[in-house]
């Protein structure tokens, strides 16, 4: 049946061409978009993980960021602690020289001197962007380490950063130092038989021994340490060049950020060797062993009958107290004497020690950042082509379909032309 009020024919067109033409309109959006997903509307799920992914990258050129800063105040650090190392190295070599009697000690010591303070210097400007790696005063507790952010870890729970950790060394050459009187009987940080009070090593067969603990929990920056030796009898007496104080040695360490009570006895004890070497004593005379569970000390007194000697461990309250450096000490040697050119060669191997290890430490956080940062670079290419793989028009297949949609279009408005006269067909059978 015919009419002239309803054209099937006509409406049948006009759909297919609507449908054309929002095709058309999707495509040409791909087109101008590059884009299959460009909005929610298109494909909310897709176009929800290519956001979260996308905010994704945003953070890791953050990071990425953020480890070029890291690496290279590392790499000021580490380049500072190997040129720190070549200087002791030298130092090193005016000591042994100094060894001959017939060299011009003197001069030898002003040598050193300079060298010294050629390390001071280096040290002092081995920052990057106002931070020095090398220097580590601060009493601020956590101050010991600073955290170069390296990654974003998602997981179900939701997002989280990870860091990596750079502790500080010091290489300084200030020397600490303690102002402030002793706490009685070694206070909360130290107990046993020498802490705030002497006790007498008898020279013996059968080594003499006594006692101290450091108590790892008390062990702070700021808190200083000390062991007083007065002299005795036998080699002791001999050695006790200081009249004025009675004593032949007194060492002492100040703690720093970070430090445990292992760190505490090491340098008790370096200083302890350099001093009895100075004296033109070794460790058959004295010598310190440490237990790094309990943290006690025993203090090994001579093998020697008539060696005397008399010990007081001490500690002192973070308020009349300063840091010193790491290489502190090296303001104490003095190559003028014999008698410091053999503390001299017993230090220096302490300090090289230090520097060797500073270092190497910051060469392995270099290493470790670089190799972080290679990872991220090439993470964030992989999530760019994941992102690109989900919303990413195939501009191929995009050509294809719109020269296939412009001739679907060209037939379908041909349709719509033939639909709308076939009313006029109708007017022949009224003739």
């Amino acid at each position: 049946m015919s009419s002239i009020l309803t054209n099937n024919g006509a409406m049948v067109a006009l759909q297919t061409l609507k449908s054309i033409n929002s095709n058309m309109a999707d495509t040409q959006s791909k087109i101008s978009t590059g884009k299959s997903v460009a909005n929610a509307k298109d494909n909310s799920a897709v176009w929800a993980i290519s956001k979260v992914m996308e905010a994704d990258v945003k953070g890791f050129k953050g990071i990425s960021d953020s480890l070029n800063l890291g690496q290279s105040t590392v790499a000021v650090a580490r380049q500072a602690s190997e040129t720190v190392t070549d200087l002791l190295t030298d130092i090193k070599g005016k000591i042994v020289a100094a060894q001959e009697e017939n060299v011009d000690r003197d001069k030898i010591q002003t040598d050193i001197s300079a060298l010294r303070d050629q390390i001071g210097a280096v040290v002092g400007a081995a920052q990057f962007n106002g931070l020095n790696l090398l220097d580590n005063k601060d009493t601020t507790a956590g101050s010991d380490t600073i955290n170069v952010l390296a990654s974003l870890d998602r997981s179900s729970t939701g997002v989280s950063a990870s860091d990596i950790s750079v502790s500080k060394q010091d290489l300084g050459t200030s020397a600490a130092t303690i102002t402030g009187a002793a706490q009685a009987t070694g206070g909360t940080q130290m107990s046993g038989t020498t802490a705030g009070a002497t006790d007498a090593l008898t020279g013996a067969g059968t080594a003499d021994t006594t006692d101290f603990t450091i108590v790892t929990a008390e062990v702070a920056a700021g808190v200083g340490y000390s062991i007083s030796l007065s002299a005795g009898a036998g080699d002791f007496a001999s050695a006790n060049t200081s009249t004025a104080t009675g004593r032949p040695s007194e060492i002492m360490y100040v703690a720093r950020e970070g430090d445990t009570a292992q760190d505490v006895f090491d340098n008790l004890n370096d200083g302890l060797k350099s001093h009895l070497a100075g004296a033109g004593l070794d460790s058959d005379d004295m010598s310190m062993s440490f237990n790094s569970t309990t943290g006690a000390v025993t203090v090994t007194g001579s093998t020697t009958v008539g060696n005397d000697i008399t010990v007081r461990s001490d500690t002192y309250a973070d308020t009349g107290t300063d840091i010193g450096g790491g290489l502190g000490e090296l303001a104490n040697i003095d190559v003028t004497t014999q008698e410091g050119v053999d503390s001299a060669l017993t230090a220096i191997e302490g300090f090289i020690q230090t520097s060797v290890d500073a270092a190497a430490n910051f060469g392995s956080v270099q290493g470790r950042i670089e190799t972080q940062s290679d990872f991220i670079s090439g993470l964030t290419d992989a999530l760019k082509s994941g992102i690109g793989s989900l919303v990413d028009a195939d501009m191929e297949e995009t050509s294809a379909r719109l020269q296939a949609l412009q001739v679907q279009q060209q037939l379908g408005v041909q349709a719509l032309s033939i639909a709308n006269q076939a009313p006029q067909q109708l007017l022949s059978l009224f003739r």
